[in-house]
Formats: C-alpha cells, structure tokens, sequence
C-alpha cells in the first residue's frame, strides 16, 4: 500500500511502494529503485521535509517541475536552458530576496589562478585553484574553467580530461559571497547560458566517454557536484560529501544539475537530495550511480 502526503510547493511524498507519479518515495526498507530513498525513520523525514518546503514553496515547488520536464533523451542544451530560466524566475522571487536580507553585504574575494591547467602528453588535468574556499566557484573560476576546457574542446590531440580540486574539498559550490551580483536576473541567465561549463563538460564527456573524468573528495557540494556529475567517469575518495543545498538560498541547482545528477540518479532521488538537503557519503553515491568508483 502507498500512502502521498502533499507538502508546501505541491511536492508530493509517497509512503511505501515507489511510485511514478511522486517527487519521490520514502521508505525504511532497503530499496535499489532510483525512485525511493532509505531513511531511518520516515514520519521525522517527512516533518523535516515539511517545514522545508513550507519555508521556501516556490523553490521547492519549481525544482519538481523542472525535474519533472527533463526530458533525459533530449539535447543537454535544452535542460540547461529550462533549468537557468527557473533559476532567473527565482532570483527574482522573495525566497531569494529574503536570503540575501538576511545575509547582509558580502563580497567574493578574487583570488590569483581561480583554476590551473597543465597538459601531460595527451592529457589535460585541470584543478580548481581557490583552496582558501574551498574552490567555491566564482565568476572568475568560471572563465579560468571554460578557458581551461576549450583547450580540450578544440584539440583532438588532448584524449582525456581530468578535472580535480586543489586543498581540503572539490568545490564546495557556488561562492556565497558573490551571489545577487548580477544586475538583473535575465543577465545571470544570459551569462549562465552564453558562458557555460556545463555544456562545455558536456560536449567532452559525449567525446571522450570515461576519459572525461572528476576526481572529487572533500565538500562535493552545489555547483561542484553539478559539474562533476557531467563528466563520464566520477571518482571519490572516502571522505566525500555530495549534496544540493540551494534551497535554503531560496533557489535550486543552477549549473546544470538538474541535467548532469538526475542523468545519473534519477529525478526522485535529486528531488530528496535538493529538497532534504541532506547529504549523502560515497558509498551511497556509488550505489545510487551517482559516482563510479571509490579511491
């Protein structure tokens, strides 16, 4: 038997069997399904996610749609696209709004080398470079990144890419400090889509296949999990931690992984991760697919 609870946002929790038609299913058992995620004890699992999407309704709300929309056969191009114009409209919303009084002024700080290359025969291993951060990505990590990867984009010579983090994490998502610097949020979409690493780590991993490798450890977070999750092939260390946490900003993935983690774990199980906020560990990752090995 399956029992739905409605939630703020029309989210949708299923109770027992997995089922289709719900954001996703929570369950005590043991499963395998892409559509249900193992908790300890459903009924607290439920409060919290409760009082989540009461809190921020029209991210979590809008994060099911996009989810629900994608559409895995089709181009990557057309995901990115309806991902960036959900997270333009919520830019613009009072969840984000709220997020950015509460924060207060703030400002990234520009750091020498956000991202280094160097190329070994015919491999391109790129590292971001903010280690202070915990490479949080930044607008200036952006463009180092994008430079770094056209390298690879543009030679056929370059056979694999490998992309790994400098310090204590891989990237811990999107620099905090930086977030609301955009004019206006058709300029964050026009920049997000015009200047993308998504697509870009996209278009290596549809040539390459497991030669476009990630090598994550450490803070595996936002932005950071979203692009890793591109590559063809996503190797950890044991101390990983994976998660989705915009939507305590108000907002949801931004850097394609509404494409690149639900390609890899399904729309339900990336629904939980950006609506729970929890995180997981590398053995959950490796057996819900969203990596492929442990170091």
């Amino acid at each position: 038997m399956t029992t739905t609870v409605e939630l703020a946002g029309g989210i949708l929790v299923a109770i027992g069997s997995p089922t289709d038609r719900a954001t996703f299913t929570l369950t005590a058992d043991d499963l395998d399904d892409p559509r249900a995620v193992t908790v300890p004890s459903v009924s607290d699992a439920l409060d919290e996610l409760r009082e989540r999407c009461e809190r921020w309704p029209h991210a979590a709300g809008i994060c099911d749609d996009v989810l629900r929309a994608f559409d895995p056969a089709a181009p990557v191009f057309n995901g990115v696209i309806t991902e960036s114009l959900a997270y333009s409209t919520l830019q613009s919303g009072p969840e984000f709004a709220r997020w950015l009084d509460e924060r207060g002024p703030a400002e990234a700080p520009l750091l020498p080398d956000p991202v280094v290359a160097e190329r070994d025969g015919d491999t391109l291993h790129v590292r971001f470079n903010r280690p202070q951060r915990h490479n949080a990505f930044s607008t200036d990590a952006r463009a180092a990144l994008l430079e770094a990867l056209e390298v690879a984009r543009v030679d056929p010579s370059v056979t694999e890419v490998v992309l790994s983090g400098n310090g204590p994490s891989f990237c811990s998502g999107g620099d905090l400090g930086e977030f609301g610097s955009f004019d206006d949020p058709a300029s964050a979409h026009f920049a997000r889509t015009r200047y993308s690493p998504a697509l870009v780590l996209a278009e290596l991993a549809a040539r390459l296949g497991d030669k476009c490798r990630a090598r994550v450890h450490g803070q595996v977070l936002g932005s950071g999990l979203e692009m890793a999750s591109f590559c063809g092939r996503v190797e950890s260390t044991a101390d990983a931690v994976f998660g989705l946490p915009e939507l305590t900003l108000g907002l949801i993935p931004g850097a394609g992984g509404t494409v690149s983690v639900t390609r890899r774990i399904g729309r339900w199980r990336t629904a939980y991760l950006v609506l729970s906020g929890r995180t997981i560990d590398p053995q959950t990752a490796l057996r819900w697919g969203l990596i492929d090995a442990i170091l």
